[in-house]
This record gives C-alpha cells, sequence and structure tokens, in this order.
C-alpha cells in the first residue's frame, strides 16, 4: 500500500510543472491513489491525541492562532504513543514512508536548479526532515512570512473531506513595500493588511502545495471564520542542519565581503 502511495506521489510531483511566480511552487491534485486518501481519512485522529502548536513551540509566543493549530509530529519519538494500535501502527508506516531518502531526493531533484544556485557556496549540505499531521480550527490565522533560514522546502497534502473547503488553502502573497522584496530578512509574520493577495492554493481532497524557501516566499492563511472549521493537512518540511545553517551563513557573509572589495576597488578606479 505504501509503495503504490510513493510511486503515485512520485509520478505526480515528477511530471509537475514548476511556476515560478512570485517564487518557485507546484499544485498537484490526485496526489494520492484514491484508495490511500480514504486510508488517511479512515485513520485522522481524535482532537485529544493531537498537541497545540503553542504548547508544541512555546518559543514562538508572538503567534497567538498557534493555539488554533492542533499537531501531531511524526518526526518526535513519544508522539505515538496516545494512539491506539490501529492508528499508531499506519502513522508510524506512514511517517517511515515518507522519512527515506527517496521522498527527499524526489523534491531535491525536481528544484535541483533552484536549490544549487541557493547552495552554490558550500560544498556539503546536510538536511533534517519532519512530518506532521495538522487540524486547524477556527480563527486560526498565518500572517505573511517567507519562513525560517533553515526552511528549503514544504510538502503539503490537503485532507478535506469534500469540497466544501476550497476557499480555505495556503495563499500566495506579494509584500505592498518592495523593500521587503529580494532580502534576506529575520523570520517574522506580518499584518495581512500589509501585502497583496497573489493566488489562493484550492483546499480540496486529496490535493497538494510545494514550494521552495526564498527571500520572497511570503506565504500564509487568510483567518478561519467558520464555526465549523476542521481544517486537516499533512505537512513535510525539509530543513538544513544547524551545522550546514551556519556554514551559509558564513559563505554568504565572506561572498558578499568580497563583492563589496571588488565593488569599491572599481569605484576607487575610476575616481583616480
Amino acid at each position: 500500500m505504501f509503495l503504490d502511495a510513493e510511486l503515485h506521489i512520485a509520478y505526480r510531483v515528477g511530471n509537475a510543472s514548476i511556476s515560478n511566480f512570485p517564487f518557485p511552487h507546484l499544485y498537484i491534485e490526485n496526489i494520492l491513489p484514491s484508495e490511500f486518501y480514504s486510508k488517511i481519512q479512515e485513520n485522522l485522529l481524535d482532537k485529544k491525541e493531537m498537541t497545540s502548536m503553542a504548547d508544541l513551540y512555546p518559543q514562538n509566543t508572538g503567534l497567538s492562532s498557534y493555539k488554533d493549530r492542533l499537531v501531531m509530529d511524526f518526526t518526535r519519538a513519544d508522539s505515538m504513543k496516545k494512539l491506539g494500535k490501529k492508528k499508531q501502527e499506519f502513522w508510524t508506516s506512514f511517517g517511515e514512508s515518507f522519512s527515506k531518502g527517496a521522498f527527499a531526493n524526489l523534491l531535491q531533484s525536481k528544484f535541483k536548479r533552484f536549490l544549487d544556485m541557493r547552495f552554490q557556496y558550500l560544498e556539503n549540505v546536510s538536511f533534517r526532515h519532519e512530518m506532521q499531521l495538522i487540524n486547524d480550527k477556527k480563527n486560526y490565522a498565518l500572517g505573511p512570512h517567507t519562513d525560517k533560514l533553515s526552511k528549503v522546502i514544504s510538502f503539503l497534502i490537503y485532507l478535506p473531506k469534500d469540497f466544501t473547503q476550497k476557499e480555505t488553502g495556503t495563499t500566495i502573497y506579494m509584500p505592498k513595500d518592495p523593500n521587503l522584496l529580494n532580502k534576506e530578512l529575520p523570520h517574522v509574520h506580518y499584518p495581512h493588511e500589509h501585502f497583496h493577495k497573489v493566488i489562493t492554493m484550492p483546499f480540496v481532497p486529496n490535493s497538494a502545495f510545494c514550494f521552495i524557501k526564498t527571500n520572497n516566499s511570503y506565504h500564509g492563511v487568510e483567518k478561519l471564520d467558520k464555526e465549523e472549521t476542521d481544517r486537516w493537512s499533512l505537512q513535510y518540511n525539509m530543513h538544513i542542519t544547524n551545522e550546514t545553517l551556519e556554514k551559509e551563513i558564513a559563505a554568504k557573509d565572506k561572498h558578499h565581503k568580497e563583492t563589496n572589495t571588488k565593488e569599491s576597488k572599481v569605484k576607487s578606479s575610476f575616481n583616480i
């Protein structure tokens, strides 16, 4: 069952077209075999089996809406202990299937030319992975942001039961302030009103949204205001390790200093 799902995803991702504006991303329908999607629906968790994101990441004190997002993090060893045997077996197998190198290699291959540009100053790059089942409740919202510096790729599978939540997918934004473009800024969630909405991905059954982190990868979620909101999704994130991040920052700083030095020499030569 899991091998069939892996091959199906590989086919769908491998043959999908990348949209480049305003940052590289994919939107794919029928991302999973229909039988496997039904199995996921059967194994969705009870809310009491999940943890508030505010409790899971208490350091993110500025994001009050995290209390309205419930998470099961499959990469945390103790997460599965709350589950019954059937669901524990399913989600353990699911987590193992997606944490294998094949899925990461698939995404790295798909976005290779962009990743080669990002890591052009590094000889070796090490990655870490996380997989989460997510449930968003009424009032959840996520302001436009580009993601933390360690993020490389995000892959979201939307899990609604029907098409009634179509308007609640991830939204891509462009900042009204041009100073927020093409700059490596701190990881900040901005107010929605400071951004233009470009497009909202349709939150429909068995669809996926995937993108790479760039300086312009502003995305978020508009406030969920319906009383009966029950927004399920799966999220796979690829990060570089802390060690690689430190090397990346140092390599970029070195490159910028060398570039500035060369530019200064050119300017001074014209002033002679």
